[in-house]
């Protein structure tokens, strides 16, 4: 048999299966090639910093702020010592300012009562004499230990130098004193306005204070940004 005839014998289509098997293939070797190389040189997600706070218990509206600021970059770790918080939140300018401090929004302090109360509108005098004890003796006088910054902030207020009546009660908190006023007769106390809810009265305004923002170090980084955050 020639070669001519041995050629004629084989199908054509062979060489084209081959062809295409090899071109498939190449292009899944290449593609693999890619996608490896892709993983390769992804960068890994990036760890959430650690940032720990403090809140006095009059600030602590503002954590729901802070914490909604934090939600992709950084993770709140809540302290009980100020000292050692990366940032602090408070309500008034302490009495020594020794720490960089922003202010992120402004309170208002409040005297409040039960909405029966026979207690009306108040005159700065007018409160004053309470709060020393010289008012109405059915009126039980509600306050804060004195190292509270929303004490501090109505002393300096209201009070001037004038001195709490020894008989007065001590709320440990803000809800606290809500709930004693809400629910018992003939008092009267001091709250932050955004802690003025449901069934009580008004019955003076002694003013607004800062609320702040306080850092051991000028902020850097996530704490700066956190910073601007809450500043919005």
């Amino acid at each position: 048999m020639s070669l001519r005839a041995v050629f004629a014998k084989q199908s054509p289509r062979k060489t084209g299966d081959c062809f295409s098997k090899t071109r498939n293939n190449i292009l899944l070797f290449l593609l693999s090639s890619f996608f490896l190389a892709s993983c390769s040189t992804s960068t890994p997600p990036t760890t959430p910093q650690i940032i720990s706070v403090y809140s006095t218990f009059a600030a602590e509206p503002w954590l729901t702020q802070l914490y909604a600021c934090a939600e992709s970059f950084a993770v709140l770790s809540r302290v009980d010592d100020s000292s050692v918080a990366d940032i602090v939140l408070r309500v008034g300018e302490p009495e020594f300012l020794a720490l960089p401090a922003y202010q992120i929004d402004i309170e208002e302090i409040l005297v409040v009562t039960q909405r029966q109360s026979p207690i009306q509108n108040l005159t700065i005098e007018q409160a004053q004499a309470l709060f020393m004890g010289l008012g109405d003796p059915s009126v039980q006088v509600w306050v804060y230990a004195t190292d509270a910054d929303v004490q501090k902030a109505f002393d300096r207020l209201v009070m001037n130098g004038r001195s709490i009546a020894s008989s007065a009660q001590i709320a440990a908190t803000p809800q606290q004193m809500f709930d004693t006023l809400v629910n018992q007769p003939n008092t009267v106390g001091i709250l932050p306005r955004h802690w003025k809810v449901g069934d009580s009265r008004e019955v003076f305004n002694a003013g607004t204070v800062p609320v702040l923002a306080l850092t051991r170090n000028e902020p850097q980084g996530v704490i700066k940004e956190l910073i601007a955050c809450l500043q919005k």
